[in-house]
């Protein structure tokens, strides 16, 4: 019997933890391994906040070449154009590739002209070289404080963003920066966001920390207020208030990264999926795991889950491995302030309401901690270093011994210093 052959769609969390996940649990005997990317490396995004302040970005990206050929995983770099599911056929830049199982993980992308002006004069945060260019003004605020003009920084966050913490740690980051460099008193740092609550995805407790955290810097936080539009030194909200700024920092409204005619989609892109399996609606052996697919929140840990929950039905599929629990959403992320971190781990539920689709799971409220440390600094970094090492050695996250010591040690650590 010929090999069952799944196509994986990306090259980024979603995509290649399914991709190792799968080698993992099968040999090239038995399940065959396409990836279709068009980069040739994977980005380490979550430690891209660090760019800003003078991180270099040559560790966040990880060669794939060497780690694809170590797992008997054929790469084709390509663009894909389109998706034959009656004929099981992917339609790429470099030709059609026929598939068994299809996973597409072709992640999120940023629609900032959502905001009439934002993509005209903010500083948005969402590739290496936006991130890059915020630092060039991070230094300029610095230097106009420096010799005591007056600095205005607002942080936005619109309407249609799915995940919003990196834009908070960099707020948090900055004013710790400017601390340091004792010219923090001439410069003024503003927040708003479009939701009801401060990363109102991840419920109360981070809400709260988040509040403490910005009165105690002299950060001036607003909740529920929408951008109408955005001029050159000003943003006007719906509610007919405005706010100045000299720089403007925003993460832009989410749409899907590429759209596929003929799947279902909801209206933003995103492919519409089975909750459990990410097996998209009414297109059996399709699956949409992390960004490209609906669920409410992206985020790297829950596409990593996601992938896992995919690799584990595909195996099952192939008769090569038991079928596995499924995705469960269990979100945990670590806020960068550079003096300190918060780690928040955060069972969640979907609601079905649009305007709060997702919420703190209400059966799963012993497992919903939150904790600010020192010492939660270290967490992030150790994730920095195991996950771009497991993906460059060609194996999934969420698997071996080194995961089960990390989760070890979240857990251990969760328990002295969450609540």
């Amino acid at each position: 019997m010929s090999p069952s052959h799944v196509v994986v769609l990306g090259s980024g969390f979603a995509g290649l933890e399914t991709a190792f996940a799968l080698r993992a649990l099968a040999n090239p005997d038995r399940v065959r391994l396409t990836l279709v990317s068009d980069r040739d490396d994977f980005l380490f995004r979550p430690n891209s906040i660090y760019l800003p302040f003078g991180a270099a970005e040559a560790r966040l990206h990880v060669p794939l070449a060497k780690p694809l050929r170590r797992r008997e995983i054929d790469a084709r770099i390509a663009t894909a154009e389109g998706v034959d599911t009656d004929r099981g056929v992917v339609h790429t830049s470099h030709g059609p590739v026929p598939y068994d199982h299809l996973v597409i993980a072709t992640g999120a992308a940023m629609r900032p002209e959502e905001v009439p002006g934002l993509a005209e004069y903010a500083r948005t945060v969402w590739t290496p070289g936006q991130l890059h260019a915020l630092g060039e003004e991070l230094q300029w605020v610095a230097q106009h404080a420096r010799h005591g003009r007056l600095q205005q920084v607002l942080f936005l966050v619109p309407p249609g963003n799915k995940c919003a913490g990196p834009l908070y740690e960099i707020a948090l980051m900055l004013d710790t920066w400017l601390r340091r460099r004792e010219v923090r008193d001439n410069v003024q740092i503003a927040f708003t966001t479009s939701e009801k609550s401060y990363v109102q995805a991840f419920g109360p407790k981070l809400h709260d920390v988040v509040a403490a955290e910005f009165a105690a810097r002299g950060i001036e936080g607003r909740t529920g207020v929408e951008p109408d539009k955005v001029s050159e030194l000003e943003v006007a909200f719906t509610d007919g208030t405005s706010q100045e700024f000299d720089l403007l920092v925003a993460f832009p409204p989410y749409v899907a990264a590429q759209r596929f005619e003929g799947l279902p989609a909801d209206d933003r892109g995103f492919l519409v999926c089975e909750e459990n399996r990410r097996e998209v609606l009414g297109h059996s052996g399709v699956y949409a795991p992390g960004d490209a697919g609906d669920f409410p929140v992206k985020q790297a840990f829950l596409a990593l889950l996601q992938a896992q929950a995919v690799a584990g039905q595909i195996a099952a599929d192939a008769g090569v491995h038991l079928p596995g629990p499924g995705f469960e959403p269990v979100s945990m992320c670590v806020l960068e302030m550079f003096d300190k971190a918060t780690f928040a781990q955060v069972p969640l539920s979907v609601t079905g309401d649009p305007a709060r689709p997702v919420v703190v799971d209400p059966e799963s409220l012993d497992s919903y901690r939150v904790g600010t440390s020192a010492v939660w600094r270290l967490g992030k970094k150790a994730l920095g270093t195991y996950v771009p090492g497991r993906f460059r050695a060609g194996l999934p996250v969420h698997a071996g011994a080194g995961w089960d010591s990390m989760a070890f040690g979240l857990r251990g650590a969760t328990r002295w210093l969450a609540r």
